[in-house]
């Protein structure tokens, strides 16, 4: 209620008018009315309620048994699409033709031996057209040779074809596809001046089950206890095809299929910027848990600026993979320090240069002390997991550090102090960093849900989170993040690399939640049109390049997708 309505009903009142309060009444029955209007028609949120209340849904469910509709709240193995811009037409190693089809390393065994290190069950196939996602790094680097300028990776984290189909049907209020690319996104209805391709890929990792030491940075049991591969038998030849055997996909094989894991976010993202195949739970080490180049790495060294940005905590997985080194994904405050360019467990003497720009979540973040001290070794320091008061600090450029700092700040609006910072940065030529989110959330920004009104429902947790007007005004959005890294990169001719992750689709996904699945992969879809639209203000297709995938997919099947639009 605002101020004036709370003055001018008092004033009614001592006066012996009821007039006013018949007004607020009305006002009152009016929202509570469009409220309960805007409920019925958002299907999604509905479906959610109503599936979680009942253990089941006509529209679909997660995992393998029909009768559940949480059945399963974790990674697979499925084939993930991927979405290129300016790549066709672009020669060996840019055009997408070049890793699929005829060209796809899994009809090779000596490729596949090459890219293993041995060759998985059931993995080789004579008629193989996918490709693998150590090939994102390949083309990217291919792009850089061929002497495009601009690289984006954007990496929607758990969001395979099935999630994105969701969110198009949702979003074109139809189902207008049943394979293929399909349409109702910009970065499916997008075509970069036709030089947009589609393909899929394998995510399977190197193994799952290796055991580490993040004191001593050393792997205890190169190899681990799964092998990864992938058997399109048992799974399917392309990302919309029903698997004959849906427990392969999340190692739980019938008889007669292989047992290959599924790849974690920090596995498959290593593979996505360094080109190799590598253990579950490490960031750029490779299966022996030696570190290895990323494309930023390499591409830094020649004179690019590079950054990250990511809806979750900034040393996540899935941005630490851009930049950091380290055998365990959990060593966050490390990974922060590599990314920041301070001296880290990995390197202690002669520090990485660290990200020209780096924005996310993380902020308020203090967690359980006790769990940060065993996943992060001796040296964590209590506090803020992800980033220490002092490393904050230090890169500053208010303490001589080479950083404009923004972070969450109470009563001012987020995007602004980014606005700001950006600003700053720019006319000082500094490097950028930005730090936000919630930090009873695990330090993530607020979830968008299909309607975009930040109201999640519960999922598997039986909880849906809850955010003050605070929360929502003190945090930008991941589009916002996005301007601000390309503004900051961008700002003179120089070329520049920039990965951004939309990381709640994964943490949705994780939650068995189609209504925030739905609102993630828009928020994302949101920031791809910042890249498109400052391509086409600033650049062209023939030197820039736009990849859009994902790391790994869930198991969300959708039976009766007609049902996520009309009831």
């Amino acid at each position: 209620m605002s101020a004036l309505i709370v003055f001018y009903c008092l004033c009614s009142t001592i006066n012996g008018d009821s007039v006013a309060e018949e007004k607020l009444d009305q006002s009152a029955t009016a929202s509570q009315s469009d409220a309960v209007a805007a409920d019925a028609a958002d299907i999604p949120r509905q479906l959610q309620l109503k599936a979680i209340a009942d253990g089941k849904a006509a529209f679909g469910y997660w995992g393998t048994d029909p009768d559940k509709y949480t059945g399963w709240t974790s990674h697979s193995n499925r084939l993930i699409p991927i979405y290129t811009f300016g790549s066709n037409g672009g020669g060996e190693g840019v055009d997408l033709d070049s890793y699929t089809g005829p060209n796809s390393v899994y009809r090779s065994e000596a490729k596949v031996q090459a890219l293993y290190g041995y060759v998985p069950e059931k993995t080789v196939n004579p008629n193989a057209v996918w490709m693998d996602q150590t090939n994102i790094a390949d083309l990217q680097r291919a792009a850089a040779a061929a002497g495009r300028k601009y690289i984006f990776l954007v990496v929607f984290d758990g969001m395979d074809w099935q999630t994105t189909r969701a969110a198009a049907i949702w979003n074109q209020k139809k189902v207008t596809y049943t394979e293929g690319r399909g349409q109702g996104t910009h970065f499916q209805d997008y075509g970069a001046n036709k030089t947009t391709q589609f393909g899929f890929m394998v995510t399977s990792a190197h193994n799952e089950g290796t055991d580490v030491d993040v004191n001593t940075q050393s792997v205890k049991n190169p190899g681990g206890t799964i092998r990864g591969g992938y058997d399109a038998t048992s799974a399917g030849a392309a990302p919309w095809d029903i698997p004959s055997d849906p427990g392969y996909l999340i190692a739980r094989p019938a008889a007669g299929s292989p047992k290959h894991d599924y790849t974690d976010s920090s596995s498959s993202a290593t593979s996505m910027t360094t080109a190799i195949k590598t253990f579950n739970g490490s960031v750029n080490v490779d299966s022996n848990g030696t570190p290895v180049s990323t494309v930023a790495h390499d591409l830094q060294e020649k004179g690019w600026r590079v950054g990250a940005v990511s809806s979750v905590p900034i040393s996540h997985a899935t941005p630490a993979a851009s930049y950091a080194h380290n055998v365990s994904r959990d060593d966050y405050q490390d990974l922060t320090r590599d990314m920041l360019g301070l001296p880290s467990i990995q390197h202690p003497q002669t520090p990485l240069p660290g990200l020209d720009v780096l924005i996310g979540g993380g902020y308020g973040n203090t967690g359980d002390t006790k769990r940060g001290n065993a996943s992060q070794g001796t040296n964590f320091v209590e506090g803020n997991i992800y980033l220490t008061d002092n490393d904050l600090k230090s890169i500053s450029v208010d303490y001589g550090g080479s950083y404009v700092t923004a972070a969450r700040t109470s009563g001012l609006k987020g995007s602004q102090i980014l606005h700001n910072a950006t600003a700053a940065a720019v006319n000082g030529n500094h490097r950028l960093f930005g730090f936000f989110g919630n930090g009873q959330y695990n330090g993530h920004l607020p979830f968008a849900t299909a309607d975009r009104r930040y109201d999640p429902v519960p999922g598997v947790g039986k909880k849906g989170e809850s955010y003050s007007p605070a929360d929502l005004e003190e945090n930008p959005t991941l589009s916002d993040m996005t301007a601000a890294a390309i503004t900051v990169l961008g700002r003179d001719q120089k070329p520049f690399w920039l990965m951004v992750e939309s990381g709640d689709v994964d943490w949705a996904n994780h939650d068995d939640n189609i209504d925030t699945s739905i609102g993630a992969v828009n928020c994302g879809d949101d920031a791809i049109k910042i890249i498109t639209q400052w391509v086409e203000s600033h650049s062209n297709w023939n030197e820039s390049l736009l990849i859009v995938t994902a790391d790994h997919g869930h198991m969300l099947n959708l039976v009766t997708p007609e049902l996520l639009v009309s009831e």
